[in-house]
């Protein structure tokens, strides 16, 4: 009486642990939709925060309606489930929770998508495919391993979803992302067509996009660990579950420290999700040691496609969907062939009955563990069977959506941005000025600005000239009172506040401005691209001096923005011709009206 009593309220315990489990996968959109709108441009934020919106919503319209059954329905030949509608007719004794779990797994694979066709999709064309992958798609292909279908039969393994989750979003973010082609200015092409250099769009809020990760790994631990049945398979989840993420995210510093001079801080939030990805699989039947070279792999091979993106395949993934989702997916189900080992408290639920497996069972241990090739032919076959029917599925999806309703908006409507041109939105940060300037003018750039001297003393006249130009447009009638115009870089600003203060300068007109010319904008790398700012930021300072020399203030503005570069400021003279009187009601004030 005992053992049935504790074994009773274990089930109750797991039962409330399934759906806290389910609530924590839910709160992953949450994740996806703060990584995606970091990682890409302001002025889509509010079209990518209402994808992943609708990802769960229409998700669970066509998941009610059709998914559900093809999944979770009476099995048919271990190939689909049969649909039915008992959430209609027989609610009361409907399986509430495994609805839910299984719903909000579907929505994750439709999410993970809209990252790598961001910036670029039609909203009605991203509803539709999405449906598509919640009703058919996805409910089959999970049908074949954890609906009873055939994969389950044979004993293939994927306890979480790195390949019936993560590789389909990821192949189908991959083959949508090629179809659509890159954003505009993505790809610099000579006349022959091309590919000359690869350009970094950088997300427009880290901060953001650092949030997303948190939450996605917090989720994670309902994603991978809602399905044990014991604490001592919780807790191993929940450990390799976590150093897999870590390990990954370590090891991508490292690398891309080596790589690119720098730790690239966009690519470890990417390694991050790639260890998960990666240790979904096989985190119920791996040790620590297994989910350390899981995450090392991962760690590398995240960035390894990226780069495979942009300098071989030259496929735009604005968010890195492909290199996080679909490679690692890939390795993670793999993985399960590699490292499964019996020391694994969930391995016990394995072997079935030595010829028929279920859901979540395993056929043997992995090939670094003593198991041979078995369960790793198994891992392919699975892998390749599901690969093959997602790649089939969603192209033909796509190739028909694109002849009803196009896939892409047109390029005003890119350039503008899917905030105010889908959406009507203004902005996504109302009460904030954005100005979207990278990658909106391509120009050719000359790394030629050196000038030979890069102290002011030293240089010559003609030097000087070059880096500084002063544009004074002064009649040959002179009235002594000048307007004078300096446009600066952005850092130069303090010392030019406190040269013009030294002379006797104390009022100026000081603007922030955008500008571009020949000077190179930055040498730094973004993901493995080099930024390419062609419009920097610069800073317009105006004053009016009259008892002070003109010649004065041009000299040490010069000396103060002089760096040695082409392109260290331009100064503009102006005479003003008269002062005009005003009169406002209460009180008269001089305007100086300048003549250009």
């Amino acid at each position: 009486m005992t053992q049935e009593i504790l074994s009773a309220i274990s089930g109750e315990v797991y039962g409330v642990w399934f759906l806290i489990g389910a609530a924590l996968v839910f709160w992953m959109q949450a994740g996806f939709a703060m990584v995606e709108a970091g990682f890409t441009r302001a002025k889509n934020t509010g079209n990518i925060l209402m994808k992943n919106l609708m990802d769960f919503c229409i998700g669970t319209v066509v998941f009610i309606l059709i998914g559900f059954g093809l999944f979770l329905g009476e099995d048919w030949l271990g190939i689909i489930g049969k649909p039915g509608f008992d959430i209609f007719t027989n609610y009361a004794e409907f399986d509430w929770s495994n609805f839910v779990f299984n719903l909000v797994f579907c929505a994750t694979t439709a999410t993970i998508v809209s990252g790598a066709m961001a910036e670029r999709t039609k909203f009605i064309s991203y509803c539709v495919y999405s449906a598509i992958i919640s009703a058919v798609i996805y409910p089959i292909e999970a049908h074949w391993t954890w609906g009873g279908g055939w994969l389950a039969q044979i004993g293939f393994h994927d306890f979480a979803g790195s390949n019936c989750i993560h590789m389909v979003g990821g192949i189908s973010a991959l083959i949508g992302a090629a179809m659509l082609g890159p954003r505009i200015g993505k790809f610099t092409k000579d006349k022959s067509g091309k590919i000359t250099k690869v350009n970094a769009f950088p997300g427009h809020n880290l901060p953001l996009g650092c949030l997303g990760v948190f939450i996605l790994w917090l989720g994670w631990y309902g994603f991978n660990g809602a399905a044990a049945t014991s604490v001592a398979e919780l807790g191993s989840i929940f450990v390799t579950t976590t150093i897999a993420p870590a390990i990954a995210t370590v090891v991508c510093m490292i690398f891309t420290w080596i790589k690119y001079g720098k730790p690239d801080v966009s690519m470890c939030l990417n390694a991050s999700l790639a260890g998960l990805v990666a240790i979904t699989a096989p985190c119920d039947v791996c040790d620590a040691f297994g989910a350390i070279i899981i995450g090392a792999v991962a760690g590398v091979l995240v960035v390894f496609g990226v780069w495979l993106l942009d300098y071989v395949l030259r496929i735009d993934d604005p968010v890195g969907a492909v290199a996080v989702h679909c490679l690692n997916g890939i390795w993670g189900t793999i993985a399960v062939g590699l490292f499964a080992t019996d020391t694994a408290p969930a391995f016990a639920r394995g072997y079935g009955d030595g010829v028929n497996f279920g859901a979540n069972q395993i056929a043997g241990k992995g090939l670094f563990y003593g198991g041979g090739f078995h369960q790793l032919g198994l891992q392919l076959e699975g892998m390749l069977a599901t690969a093959a029917w997602t790649a089939v599925t969603i192209t033909i999806a796509y190739l028909i959506i694109k002849a009803i309703f196009g896939l892409r908006v047109s390029e005003e409507e890119e350039i503008v941005g899917l905030d105010a041109m889908e959406h009507g939105l203004t902005s996504a940060y109302a009460g904030f000025s954005i100005m979207d300037v990278s990658n909106t003018m391509i120009m050719e750039i000359n790394d030629r600005t050196q000038i030979g001297s890069d102290d002011y003393e030293t240089a010559t006249k003609a030097q000087k000239d070059a880096a500084v130009k002063v544009v004074n447009t002064a009649p040959a009638v002179d009235t002594g009172i000048h307007k004078v115009v300096i446009i600066a870089r952005l850092s130069r600003y303090d010392a030019l506040r406190k040269a013009m203060n030294d002379l006797g300068v104390t009022g100026m007109t000081v603007t922030q401005v955008m500008g571009c010319g020949i000077q190179k904008g930055a040498g730094e790398m973004y993901r493995g691209a080099e930024v390419d700012a062609t419009l920097l930021p610069k800073v317009k300072v105006e004053v009016i001096v009259a008892s002070i020399p003109v010649e004065d203030v041009i000299e040490a503005a010069k000396k103060t923005l002089y760096t040695g570069h082409i392109g260290d400021g331009k100064i503009f003279v102006y005479n003003v011709d008269r002062v005009v009187k005003i009169r406002t009601g209460e009180e008269d004030f001089e305007a100086l009206e300048d003549v250009e």
